[in-house]
């Protein structure tokens, strides 16, 4: 197990395997087995381009034997930001044979996010589209090389090669690189020497194969160390729950990077059923429900905000969308007024989804009825799944009252990638994963998600550490207090406001000491000169004299969640 990571203990990762949960089996190999089955009947497809299995499967033995030959190797950690092309797989399972660790950042991160995971994480490499919604992936690449000593080379789609690279990606002076990622992807070589180069120095399957990154709510996201055992579970299961089979179409809508589109059951649980994913560059209804039409999608995944929209977008009559057979939400509440709507207007099966980079997965049953589907947020993917819902003393709580889920499983992390302080609070002395969701349970085992212990502020199904944003403003010169708390939107959710305590004398920032004031466009252009994702921007900026504070002196949120709910329902 990679130094930094919490492994499973002994006797526990016996039990999974004995059980058959854990089969030994390493991500890079199944990709073998589902192109053996799937050969030239095509895997993903873009706009962009295509891929059969076949070539998916030599593809990724390029980029693995092409990245060898740079220098990295099993263990290195990789910053990977590829947006939702055709080429993501490939280089995903390139890594994964390689064993070097993907670290899966989202398109809207930038050098504030970017900076951080490739320090933490000590990664060699920095993967990225060159341009992507017009944003310019290479200088975070270059950003990145200047903060992280350990960053040696910049792979970007499509860009430039550096002057140093001597035009070759096999070249042997590879270092401190920019590298056309194209190049490998295209090298010729040949597919017997690419493979045996691929498979040179296998990771094991009970090694980590990849970090997601968690909606952690003290400061910058936790890196959540996925193996390759626990993460093929994850894969089969969900698409065994989601009745995938070799006539799925699953569209990739959200970022490919987040877990529900990359394995719940997504890009890897449709692979693994010899079906065929297509990328979508974009979930806005107009752009993602052409796609559908145009490519005859039978399932696809959306945050409850995506579904509003396509509501309001009048999916169904403005596309034929007859082929879509099932819609997947989760990454938020489905509120069941919302869920009822989704039949009727654009024709397909709604099956809940609520779950965590961490592990745990909950579905609504494909035959489960319509109370279940609209009401409730699912069960446990797993009969290995432990559910405990306890109280503020820990102690369980009775079906139907309401209570923090506590989890472990065997899917579902032992701890964050360094992060032992952190881990401390987050895991149970037994094993427990901490999940700060609130929820109740029925007497089906089915969950009913009611809110969040932890202070986090989800916008959209992005989770948003309000600890971060405050330490970020806290920074300005003219901020003495700040509190983030979230705010009801009837489309995202939540969306950000941040309550200010000005100082007296704001000199130099900009704020004048008479009106004492900051307005929010200021606040938001000194978060972009800082390089912070944009949707981790605050949306409504308060002023106050003070903060309110509980009995024990802490920042009142409740009051000020209450106090911002009262003033948009008021119109203010």
């Amino acid at each position: 197990m990679l130094q930094g990571c919490v492994p499973f203990p002994g006797e526990v990762a016996e039990r999974y395997r004995q059980a058959g949960y854990w089969r030994g089996e390493r991500l890079g190999d199944l990709l073998r087995r589902w192109a053996e089955a799937g050969g030239d009947r095509v895997a993903v497809s873009s706009r962009d381009g295509k891929m059969t299995y076949a070539e998916l499967d030599a593809t990724a033995d390029r980029v693995a034997a092409g990245l060898r030959r740079m220098g990295l190797a099993k263990g290195d950690r990789v910053v990977f930001q590829l947006p939702n092309v055709v080429e993501f797989p490939a280089v995903v399972f390139g890594l994964l044979r390689l064993g070097a660790l993907p670290i899966f950042a989202l398109p809207p991160h930038r050098e504030h996010e970017i900076n951080y995971l490739a320090s933490h994480a000590e990664a060699v490499a920095y993967i990225a589209s060159d341009t992507f919604g017009g944003f310019q992936y290479g200088e975070l690449g270059a950003a990145a090389r200047k903060e992280a000593p350990s960053l040696q080379h910049v792979l970007l789609l499509d860009g430039p090669d550096d002057e140093r690279s001597g035009g070759s990606p096999a070249s042997p002076n590879l270092h401190n690189s920019v590298v056309n990622l194209r190049r490998l992807l295209d090298e010729p070589i040949d597919p017997a020497e690419a493979r045996a180069a691929a498979d040179a120095d296998p990771p094991d399957a009970s090694d980590v194969a990849f970090f997601l990154l968690s909606g952690g709510t003290t400061g910058l996201p936790k890196l959540i160390p996925r193996t390759h055992e626990d993460y093929a579970y994850n894969v089969a299961a969900s698409a065994d729950v989601c009745g995938l089979n070799p006539s799925t179409v699953y569209m990739v809508a959200l970022p490919a990077a987040h877990n529900f589109p990359l394995g719940c059951p997504g890009i890897m649980g449709t692979l693994a059923a010899g079906g065929r994913v297509v990328m979508a560059p974009s979930p806005k209804p107009e752009d993602a429900m052409a796609v559908v039409e145009a490519e005859q999608v039978t399932i696809t995944a959306l945050v409850p905000a995506l579904v509003i929209r396509w509501l309001e977008a009048n999916a169904g009559e403005r596309f034929d969308l007859s082929s879509l057979e099932m819609l997947q939400v989760g990454g938020a509440r489905l509120a069941p007024e919302v869920a009822l709507r989704i039949g009727p207007a654009i024709g397909c099966k709604v099956q809940q989804v609520f779950g965590m980079a961490e592990g745990l997965l909950n579905y609504t049953r494909l035959d489960d009825p319509d109370e279940v589907v609209v009401g409730t947020q699912g069960r446990p993917l797993s009969p290995a799944d432990e559910i405990l819902i306890v109280g503020p003393d820990d102690q369980p709580v009775p079906d139907g009252e309401a209570g923090e889920l506590l989890t472990r499983g065997p899917y579902t992390i032992r701890g964050y990638y360094r992060a032992d302080a952190h881990n401390a609070k987050a895991f149970t002395a037994d094993g427990f994963y901490r999940t700060g969701d609130i929820v109740r349970r029925d007497e089906g085992g089915n969950l009913m998600v009611e809110g969040r212990a932890k202070d986090l502020i989800n916008r959209g199904g992005e989770k948003i550490s309000a600890e971060e944003i405050e330490n970020l403003l806290l920074a300005h010169p003219a901020v003495r207090e700040v509190a983030a708390v979230a705010m009801p939107h009837p489309v995202l959710g939540e969306q950000t406001c941040a309550y200010l305590v000005l100082r007296p004398d704001p000199g130099g920032s900009g704020v004048s000491p008479d009106s004492n004031t900051l307005d929010l466009a200021a606040l938001c252009a000194y978060l972009e000169e800082r390089r912070v994702a944009r949707f981790k921007w605050p949306e409504r900026l308060e002023i106050l004299d003070a903060l309110p504070v509980t009995n024990v002196g802490k920042v009142d949120k409740k009051k000020l969640r209450d106090d911002i709910a009262a003033k948009l329902e008021g119109g203010s």
